[in-house]
């Protein structure tokens, strides 16, 4: 991507002007219902929990829209997410903002700029057997379209952009020129947003208990305060945001790192809601969703309870195995200091595209920065030959799986099946 950078001295002025104040308006309601029904809304995505949406029912009746995307005319005459050809996409914006924050990540009045430090795509594939979460590095150079200014949507838009890190777009042009981007980006649809703060994502993991992570190596970062020993930890609240964050503490201390590191905590959750019976109980998952994303901000596609529960059925029993969490191919770009797609990416795209589950390639995994065992696990019980139990013959003829989008060596990542440990990194690694 070596366009030239065509923007007015008017259109910088103005892009500036976004990026100082760049704060999302919100309705009167926002702190009260809009911050419960998004949580729910999290939960419900994530969790696969139909139980967890109509929960919302009677309070997303109560909030207004906060955004409308410009594609959600898609959408018109669709009686449920099933009927959506080529599956489903949903766009999850972590938003860096201090904005109702505290003081706990800096002043809010002197970090002012909104940032998409994480943008990650879901997608649930129309038969609902699979699910992929693409992450994309916040460095990444790309393209903006042109895009309707969020200071004023009725007016002239924001003129495009060309080679700018993608974690700039929310500042530019709002969580709808996100989504525009990513959609140029794959070749797309996304009628599907979100955005989420920080105390967000602190809440959801203390809503269901803590989540248990694997570190390989020590993991020790001044910038965000942890140091965890190689080991299983149980994290929740601020340390397990502050995991999620950690960037100097893992890996090569750069943001392709974190988002592996994001992905072993990720894969952990959903191994929690499934395993420990979360998703049968009703109580349980209600109290989750309240407490978990207190700051959410969504499409207005995303407030149908109906559309919800669909959504929450579409991946209720989905196979662990079949969820991939990939992390979108990049290299770096001469000098440094940003990313750009590889020509691994046209994989990724045509799975998204065709509606393709994907394999990894088990040499990717040498690559990553998550180690692929637990060093302090027990070695695995051998079962005698005589004891494994003979398989049963099917009743019925199965239907045949979809064919798999390989992936190459360079594109990292691993299914929520797969119990992996961060690659911590010391201090004295650092400073090196």
């Amino acid at each position: 991507m070596n366009h030239d950078l065509r923007h007015s001295s008017r259109r910088t002025a103005k892009a500036a002007s976004v990026a100082r104040h760049g704060r999302l308006k919100r309705h009167s309601s926002w702190q009260t219902l809009a911050k419960i029904v998004g949580s729910i809304v999290a939960v419900a995505l994530v969790s696969g929990s139909a139980v967890a949406a109509y929960a919302a029912f009677d309070l997303a009746a109560t909030v207004k829209p906060t955004l409308t995307l410009d594609n959600e005319e898609v959408l018109e005459g669709v009686p449920d997410i099933g009927a959506m050809e080529g599956g489903v996409n949903l766009l999850i914006v972590g938003s860096d903002s201090r904005e109702g924050q505290g003081t706990a990540f800096g002043d809010p009045e002197e970090e002012t700029a909104v940032l998409n430090d994480v943008t990650m795509l879901l997608h649930i594939s129309e038969d609902h057997s699979n699910a992929s979460v693409v992450s994309f590095p916040r460095d990444m150079l790309v393209d903006v379209p042109e895009c309707a200014d969020p200071e004023d949507p009725s007016g002239d838009p924001l003129w495009e952009l060309y080679d700018v890190k993608i974690n700039s777009v929310l500042s530019h042009g709002g969580l709808g020129c996100v989504v525009k981007t990513v959609e140029a980006e794959l070749g797309i649809t996304i009628p599907f947003a979100g955005i989420v703060q920080f105390l967000g994502v602190a809440g959801l993991s203390e809503a269901v208990g803590g989540v248990d992570v694997c570190v390989a190596e020590p993991i020790e970062d001044e910038y965000t305060g942890t140091f965890l020993d190689a080991g299983t930890h149980t994290l929740s609240g601020i340390a397990a945001l502050q995991f999620l964050r950690t960037r100097h503490g893992v890996g090569d201390g750069s943001d392709l790192a974190r988002i592996s590191n994001q992905q072993v905590f990720l894969s952990a959750l959903a191994r929690k809601l499934q395993g420990e019976g979360t998703l049968a109980d009703p109580v349980r998952l209600y109290s989750i969703a309240k407490a978990a994303l207190s700051n959410m901000q969504l499409s207005s596609s995303l407030m149908d309870p109906t559309r919800m529960i669909s959504m929450a059925k579409a991946v209720n029993d989905t196979d662990l195995g079949k969820i991939a969490f990939i992390q979108y191919p990049t290299a770096y770009v001469d000098g440094g200091g940003a990313v750009a797609p590889t020509d691994s990416a046209e994989y990724v795209r045509t799975a998204l595209q065709s509606d393709l589950p994907v394999a990894f390639d088990p040499a990717a995994q040498e690559s990553a920065f998550a180690s692929a065992t637990d060093p302090n696990a027990a070695p695995p019980v051998e079962v005698p030959p005589e004891e494994v139990p003979a398989e049963e013959t099917p009743t019925e003829t199965a239907a045949p799986a979809p064919a798999a989008e390989a992936l190459p060596s360079d594109v990292a990542g691993q299914t929520a099946a797969d119990v992996r440990c961060s690659a911590g990194r010391t201090l004295d690694d650092q400073y090196e």
